[in-house]
């Protein structure tokens, strides 16, 4: 995007792209401002209603993420003219819907093209008051890391796609994809949070890099306490690895310093890119025990995974 025109500045405009963050935010009028986000994306389990509900999450999640609370929806998708039959772009459509209907998010309309590759997903606005936005550009010093949810669904779905994945790994990614963040941004409203991003292509090291940069703090993860979906470890170690194993680790690049003691497994998770993923929430030291009490009432793998401090020569550290 460095050779796009420069936009004019807008003091309206509280979070763009510049931060690489979730969703923007526009500020409408003093006590209200719209948050907006689009993503979408190929199947990444068999079942088409599945892929629909996950896909929505996805969506949704870019609003949870910044505080916010999603209103409608539009819908997106890619699919092939021949050769697929129609009946699986309804299901597809089905399962998000009932995901919209299930979090009083209306669907409002959509595009869509054709394609040989199917993809599905949704632009979704919120709402939110400007001076409760969570940013990836809110973390301070001395700040805890609290994770709502285990990673590992790249390299469970790469698995999947191979037949390498057993039926409790597969359907226990299933089941992190489909856990909602409302529960989450609630919380983070609670508490006042003002610094977060979730978890989702760039994985969990790419996403704590742009909240660490954005923040202008150096992030410390503790890695014996990052939450792992059941069979993620055992899928990291058959090599059921994503193109994203190579890109994130291309994206943070040498602003990072890696245990030497950290195993090769771990690290790959650790770039793995996510789909649905959880939050990555700063929080004052204070409060974090308070809301990881609240957070694990609906997130029961939520975990303290280290802490935000002061600016040194690297952005990551992981012990």
């Amino acid at each position: 995007m460095s050779g796009l025109p420069r936009q004019p500045h807008n003091p309206n405009l509280l979070v763009g792209f510049d931060t690489a963050d979730d969703a923007a935010v526009y500020r409408l009028r003093d006590d209200l401002a719209l948050v907006q986000t689009v993503d979408f994306f190929t199947p990444i389990v068999d079942d088409p209603f599945d892929y629909g509900r996950i896909a929505a999450l996805n969506s949704i999640n870019d609003v949870w993420a910044m505080g916010g609370t999603p209103i409608t929806a539009l819908a997106i998708t890619c699919f092939p003219k021949k050769g697929v039959d129609f009946s699986i772009l309804a299901e597809i459509m089905r399962g998000g819907q009932t995901v919209l209907n299930e979090n009083g998010v209306m669907l409002i309309g959509g595009h869509s093209v054709q394609g040989d590759q199917i993809m599905f997903g949704y632009a979704v606005t919120g709402l939110i008051h400007p001076d409760e936005v969570a940013a990836n550009a809110g973390a301070r010093s001395g700040d805890v890391l609290i994770l709502t949810k285990p990673i590992g669904t790249g390299v469970i779905s790469t698995g999947i796609k191979f037949g390498k994945a057993d039926a409790e790994t597969s359907a226990a990614s299933i089941a992190t994809m489909l856990t909602s963040g409302r529960k989450a941004a609630e919380a983070m409203r609670e508490f006042g949070v003002r610094g977060a991003t979730d978890i989702t292509g760039f994985g969990l090291l790419g996403h704590a890099w742009e909240l660490a940069k954005a923040s202008g703090v150096t992030l410390e993860i503790n890695s014996a306490s990052v939450p792992l979906i059941h069979g993620a470890h055992e899928m990291a170690r058959r090599k059921m690895l994503t193109q994203g194993d190579k890109t994130n680790r291309e994206y943070v690049g040498d602003d990072i310093a890696l245990s030497a003691g950290l195993s090769r497994e771990m690290a790959s998770l650790f770039y793995d890119p996510q789909t649905a993923g959880g939050m990555l929430i700063s929080i004052a030291a204070e409060k974090a025990d308070a809301m990881l009490a609240r957070l694990r009432e609906n997130y029961g793998d939520a975990a303290i995974i280290g802490r935000a401090g002061e600016k040194g020569s690297r952005s990551l550290v992981v012990n």
